[in-house]
């Protein structure tokens, strides 16, 4: 049985639920995957066939990293970056302004108290700010990056 008929073989079990964390940038890789097609190594994301079956690989990652850098434009969301992970959220809003925001999900779901100065959560922060830099030299991203970008449009 091949991954093409992923959806129509039961792989994945009805009323299943997942909560790993993943992203549009696995996309093509999972579709490339049901293919049969070997996924490129530069290509940054992941295939979630595995995760589909139920069998996440223990090397999954568990944190998103995000990047809006386009404003003001259709969701007029100003220019920031984060990484969200199973509990919290760290956010850098930056160009025209310096803030940075951090939720706790779990206590918070609608992101209503930013608790980055909280000095209860100076080592989330820190954890979180290490994992943001991390992932922002993994996919090659930065301000500065971002601000080229902008000024060549």
């Amino acid at each position: 049985m091949g991954y093409g008929d992923i959806g129509r073989t039961g792989i994945t079990k009805a009323g299943s639920i997942n909560t790993d964390i993943v992203s549009n940038i696995d996309f093509a890789e999972t579709f490339l995957d049901i293919a049969g097609v070997t996924i490129p190594s530069d290509m940054q994301g992941s295939s979630l066939v595995p995760v589909l079956k139920g069998k996440t690989p223990s090397d999954w990652r568990k944190e998103h990293y995000y990047h809006y850098y386009e404003y003001p434009a259709v969701h007029s969301v100003k220019r920031h970056y984060g990484i969200s992970a199973e509990r919290y959220k760290l956010i850098h809003f930056y160009y025209d302004i310096d803030e940075w925001e951090l939720f706790d999900l779990q206590a918070d779901p609608m992101e209503m108290k930013n608790v980055y100065n909280n000095p209860s959560y100076a080592s989330v922060r820190a954890d979180l700010q290490e994992r943001l830099k991390k992932l922002m030299a993994k996919y090659k991203d930065s301000e500065e990056l971002a601000k080229t970008y902008l000024l060549k449009k």
